[in-house]
């Protein structure tokens, strides 16, 4: 008990200095009421995105979704072909893979009639089960679907995460759910906090926690072990 407690105290420390340090300025906008870090036209171009930053930057992921121009919804998805689909998506890489991807996604989206209300109506548990039954999607892409277009409350755990927690001193698991399930422990299950404290992982490593780390006025400052992650 005393180790987990331990555990739960270190997890907040970490997100509240790094809370302290960005604020609002992870939000282009500045936050509004529940107004995600993740900017997007729709639920459905975040859908997209999740898959298309597989493996790629968000720059390259910006060039291939400006190139649906008009089309980016899940209807048009289906009606063209994986080949031309592939040709549409080539800037963020792997095409052919995304391209089947997304397709799949579109297919199973299509059963609640594109519809993200009919879908938020279930479960986090059975949706989160649900979209790691796609054909690529994983369980990082699936936990962006629920917390960013679900409003499900179900922790992102990506690479950034991973090297963070790391390099701040965690004995960091190897399986996700129980990486997931440590942070989860943690915090308050709230999407608002869900998706604030993702968007400082990825800010926080954007800006500092490269893989080569830039230490010089990082704000965890002596409390991180620098570790080569």
């Amino acid at each position: 008990m005393k180790e987990s407690a331990a555990i739960n105290k270190n997890i907040n420390q970490l997100f509240q200095i790094l809370s302290e340090y960005y604020g609002d300025s992870i939000l282009r906008n500045g936050w509004q009421g529940n107004k995600s870090w993740w900017q997007a036209n729709s639920a459905f171009e975040l859908m997209v995105g999740s898959i298309l930053v597989q493996n790629t930057n968000w720059r390259n992921v910006d060039s291939a979704l400006r190139n649906f121009e008009e089309n980016l919804n899940p209807e048009f998805v289906l009606s063209i072909s994986n080949e031309e689909l592939a040709q549409v998506i080539r800037p963020a890489g792997f095409q052919n893979q995304k391209a089947k991807k997304l397709k799949a996604l579109c297919e199973w989206f299509q059963i609640y009639n594109f519809d993200t209300e009919e879908v938020s109506k279930k479960s986090t548990t059975d949706l989160r089960k649900e979209l790691l039954s796609i054909k690529g999607v994983g369980n990082e892409t699936a936990d962006a679907i629920l917390v960013y277009v679900l409003n499900k409350t179900s922790f992102v755990i990506d690479a950034y995460t991973r090297r963070i927690f790391t390099r701040f001193g965690f004995d960091v698991p190897k399986n996700y759910d129980s990486f997931q399930k440590m942070i989860e422990e943690a915090l308050p299950c709230d999407i608002i906090t869900y998706d604030y404290y993702h968007g400082l992982m990825v800010e926080h490593a954007k800006g500092f926690c490269n893989k080569t780390p830039k230490c010089e006025d990082c704000p965890l400052g002596k409390k991180c072990k620098k570790l080569e992650v």
